[in-house]
């Protein structure tokens, strides 16, 4: 394993997208780098070279990227003139990445210059991610000047990832590791850890005494589009649960760090996942609903079951939704329960975070049946807080009231705050901010391997009842919310999902 030196502010980079002409690197990752530009925070002298099979010219990549970006929204497209003050970065080599005697040309091109930090990025397919880190320490690109990022998902299950991470860690010290999910770098979730830790207004409330669950929803309503083939080699609970879901979980339940220092905040959030609640054949049967969408709706128009769709085998047993019940085994949380949903072509796209808090211990007023505060914490499409309190509507007058003859009635009312609207422009976006922090040296927002580790671990007992045929997906229409099971399994316990109230 390479020694590191502490990592600096570079004066120079240069920034190497592995599958440079792909869906990651033109829809999220390209815009991405041009809105640093545009705002003046991507360090100048840097260069990003895209890297892939097809035979291309500087110029000819240039053009195939300014092509994209006509399917990038409005307001983020370049004028001719950002673009091409842009394109000026923008340089190309062809190799295969599973050819050794390709990585010398790269070697070749980035001697030209020497930068302070080299980025790879290895925007490939997961099978590709062990092949490329040992064949960049086979060929001398492994420096302490260099950085790797890796796309989820890191490995199919707990053994893969032990693995993967095991050949990285040969190749690369663990604070040159940037193992991204984009979900952290959402405005909405810096936004998680800024309402618990840089406020004291909800810390006292935020334990057991008070909140009565916890619920995090990640809907999608398309289906799986024209990624059928490696949908079905993945689905829901790899794709969604096993990362974004766990890393939302540890966000907001971790206890308060000791600073704000990159390992302080992966300790805490370590700490979260080695406390879930271990699965047993009784719970894996009862708290986890596995689904997959049947033909339904969307928007009004016709859509197709998942086995219809292109590029899926048609007795594919691969699951589309997951939602399932834990607990956090720790004094602040004990018998609080956590409830995770995700799935596709679901009734809207949204993704929340529902703080649901216990109802008065003894009310002395009327109020709607079962109405309670809570919280909602926005995260897509709209970004920002909700907070639901119960505020008075009118004055009865009745023969069973108290002396005065009144009684209160109480009506649910909400505080509304849209990030968006009030920060506006002044926002950065989720690979935006990931991608500067690559290049400043910032981890953070990124997983430890033994947080990945422990969460892979986590979920592995859940990929093993299904291997074993014990849970086959339930259908459920597109355009609904999931199995009728996923509401029983919540109902058990007394609540409901946050539509369902």
């Amino acid at each position: 394993m390479q020694s590191t030196p502490d990592i600096v502010k570079p004066a120079s980079f240069d920034l190497i997208l592995f599958g440079g002409t792909g869906d990651l690197a033109w829809r999220k990752l390209m815009p991405a780098l041009f809105q640093a530009f545009r705002h003046g925070s991507l360090p100048e002298g840097g260069r990003i070279i895209g890297v892939a099979r097809d035979k291309l010219t500087d110029e000819q990549y240039r053009s195939l990227i300014e092509t994209r970006f006509r399917e990038v929204d409005g307001p983020k497209q370049p004028n001719a003139d950002e673009f091409a003050r842009f394109a000026a970065m923008l340089h190309y080599v062809r190799m295969d990445p599973s050819q050794p005697e390709d990585y010398q040309t790269l070697a070749s091109t980035l001697a030209e210059r020497d930068a302070a930090t080299v980025v790879m990025y290895v925007a490939t397919a997961p099978a590709l991610f062990t092949t490329v880190v040992e064949q960049l320490a086979a060929a001398g690109l492994n420096t302490p000047r260099t950085r790797v990022v890796l796309e989820k998902p890191l490995g199919h299950d707990l053994a893969s990832n032990r693995a993967i991470n095991a050949a990285v860690g040969r190749a690369f010290g663990e604070r040159q590791i940037f193992r991204i999910d984009h979900y952290l770098g959402k405005p909405a979730v810096q936004n998680l850890f800024a309402l618990r830790f840089g406020n004291a207004l909800f810390e006292p409330l935020w334990r057991r005494e008070n909140i009565a669950n916890i619920q995090i929803t990640i809907a999608e309503d398309l289906g799986v589009e024209k990624r059928g083939q490696f949908y079905d080699s993945t689905g829901a609970l790899r794709d969604m649960v096993q990362n974004h879901a766990l890393q939302l979980l540890c966000a907001i339940a971790m206890e308060p760090p000791i600073n704000a220092h990159a390992d302080a905040i992966r300790d805490e959030k370590l700490k979260v996942l080695r406390s879930l609640k271990a699965w047993t054949p009784e719970t894996l049967t009862q708290h986890v609903i596995r689904g997959q969408y049947s033909a339904g709706s969307r928007h009004g128009k016709a859509v197709p079951g998942y086995l219809d769709e292109a590029g899926v085998p048609a007795d594919s047993d691969t699951e589309t939704y997951v939602a399932l019940r834990t607990e956090i085994e720790n004094w602040r949380w004990a018998g609080v329960p956590f409830y995770i949903r995700t799935g596709k072509r679901l009734a809207a796209r949204e993704a929340h975070i529902t703080v649901n808090f216990r109802p008065t211990p003894h009310p002395i007023f009327k109020a709607p049946i079962g109405a309670a505060n809570k919280l909602v914490i926005n995260l897509q499409p709209r970004d920002g807080l909700e907070l639901h309190l119960l505020a008075e509507g009118r004055t009865q007058r009745n023969a069973t009231a108290s002396s005065t003859g009144a009684t209160q009635t109480l009506a649910p009312v909400q505080l509304d705050l849209d990030f968006d609207k009030r920060f506006g422009n002044e926002r950065v976006g989720a690979y935006e901010r990931l991608l500067l922090d690559v290049i400043d040296g910032r981890l953070n927002l990124f997983v430890r391997s033994d947080e990945q580790e422990e969460a892979w671990q986590w979920v592995q007992p859940i990929l093993e009842h299904w291997q074993a045929g014990q849970m086959p997906p339930r259908p459920y229409a597109a355009g609904t919310w999931g199995p009728s099971a996923a509401s029983a399994m919540i109902a058990r316990d007394g609540h409901c999902w946050s539509e369902e109230a």
